[in-house]
C-alpha cells in the first residue's frame, strides 16, 4: 500500500514537472533534436527488464502498448506547431495541461484497480512501457509534422 501511495505521489510530481517544462519549452524554437531525444533518454529505463522482478507477460506487454498508443493519440491531437519569423515553435495549447492531468488521473485510477492483482515490479514495468508507448508515437508524429512544416518554409 505504501508503494502505491508513493508511486501515485511521485507520478503527480512528475506530471507537474512535465507541464512546467513543456510550458517553458514553448518559448523556444523547436528542432529535430528536441523532438527525438526524449524517447532515447527514456529508453534507458528499459534496462529494468533485465531484473526478473520487472518482467512482463505477453498480455501485460500488449495491454501496456495498446493503452500507451491510445493515450498518445490525445497528445498527438493537441500538439501543433506554428511559424514565428524563421523559427518553428510549439503552439500554446490551453488544453495540454488539462489533458496531461487527465491522462495522469486515468493512469492512477487504473493503477489503483490493478495494484491488488499485479506485483509492484510488474506494475512498474507495465507503466513504464505504457509511458514509452505513449511518448514514441507522439514524438514520431511531432517529427513528421515538424519536417513537413520545415519543407513548406523552404519553398
Amino acid at each position: 500500500m505504501l508503494y502505491l501511495i508513493f508511486s501515485i505521489a511521485f507520478a503527480f510530481l512528475m506530471g507537474i514537472a512535465v507541464i512546467i517544462i513543456r510550458m517553458k519549452a514553448q518559448k523556444f524554437p523547436v528542432n529535430e533534436k528536441k523532438i527525438i531525444l526524449p524517447p532515447f533518454f527514456m529508453a534507458t529505463g528499459a534496462l529494468m527488464y533485465v531484473v526478473p522482478y520487472f518482467r512482463l507477460t505477453g498480455m501485460e506487454i500488449l495491454e501496456s502498448i495498446i493503452l500507451g498508443v491510445i493515450f498518445s493519440s490525445v497528445l498527438i491531437w493537441t500538439s501543433k506547431f506554428e511559424v514565428q519569423g524563421s523559427e518553428i515553435y510549439m503552439k500554446r495549447s490551453k488544453a495540454f495541461p488539462i489533458i496531461l492531468i487527465s491522462l495522469l488521473v486515468i493512469r492512477t485510477v487504473i493503477k489503483i484497480f490493478v495494484s491488488n492483482t499485479i506485483d509492484p515490479g510488474q506494475l512498474a514495468g507495465m507503466f513504464f512501457l505504457l509511458a514509452f508507448s505513449m511518448i514514441v508515437p507522439w514524438r514520431l508524429a511531432m517529427l513528421y509534422r515538424f519536417k513537413k512544416l520545415q519543407k513548406q518554409m523552404i519553398r
